[in-house]
């Protein structure tokens, strides 16, 4: 067995092993009871941080690929310094990547669940969020400013955005809606996400790590991916 295979095998193991908190985060088909879990308090402008967690599945994967993006280290745990220039730069990225990409499942793009990669042309929400990333960065804002993160919706369902911690607070960038929220206004509940130091680490933003399934269906997000927000004004210096 290869050194990769190896990796899968044993994250595979830690995670059955742990029962870790959900982050299968286009696993559609699984609903969580979010009252196991803290939601953000509202006026609360930045996550607060509770120690290591493991990473999703689908981005062990992808790291095993040897993309760049899981490569990044030397990260500051600093907020993003937000000016206009910067702000209008995120803005229009997010809109780019949501009108551009089209919401397919893995499954019907790749015959599998939980795959992350870049999108061509469609993909589901970690996709988005690799896509903008990938963009924000070659625009000159550092990876450490830009973190993969998964959540659960307002249905309790799992989900992955694109967080950036600034100065203001932590703002989310999401397919499912245009106007860029911070995250105690999104109505979801702030699993993990990436580290700041070194990207193919991850930190929990939840006390409780414990998943508990109420439901499970099958449904997809595709019909809200889309719906448009009034974008939030945001007090900027230049």
């Amino acid at each position: 067995m290869g050194r990769v295979g190896l990796l899968r095998m044993l994250c595979v193991l830690v995670w059955a092993s742990l029962a870790a908190m959900p982050t299968h985060a286009d696993d559609l088909g699984t609903r969580y009871d979010r009252s196991h879990f803290d939601a953000p308090k509202y006026g609360q402008a930045s996550a607060i941080l509770f120690g290591q967690a493991l990473p999703p599945l689908g981005y062990v994967d992808f790291c095993g690929r040897g993309e760049a993006e899981c490569q990044y280290n030397g990260g500051a745990e600093k907020p993003l310094h937000i000016t206009t220039a910067t702000w209008d730069q995120i803005v229009q990225v997010n809109r780019h990547v949501n009108d551009a990409i089209k919401p397919v499942t893995d499954m019907e793009n790749y015959g599998k669940i939980n795959f992350w990669t870049y999108p061509i042309d469609s993909g589901l929400c970690h996709s988005f969020a690799l896509l903008k990333k990938r963009y924000l960065t070659e625009l000159g804002i550092n990876p450490d400013k830009l973190l993969m993160t998964v959540v659960l919706t307002e249905t309790g369902e799992g989900h992955a955005v694109l967080t950036i911690p600034t100065d203001k607070g932590d703002y989310i960038l999401d397919n499912r809606r245009q106007e860029i929220l911070r995250w105690d206004e999104t109505g979801y509940i702030f699993l993990k996400r990436q580290s700041q130091p070194q990207s193919n680490q991850w930190v929990s933003l939840q006390k409780t790590t414990a998943p508990v399934a109420v439901a499970t269906r099958s449904r997809s997000f595709a019909s809200d991916f889309f719906k448009m927000g009034k974008r939030r004004g945001l007090p900027l210096s230049n």
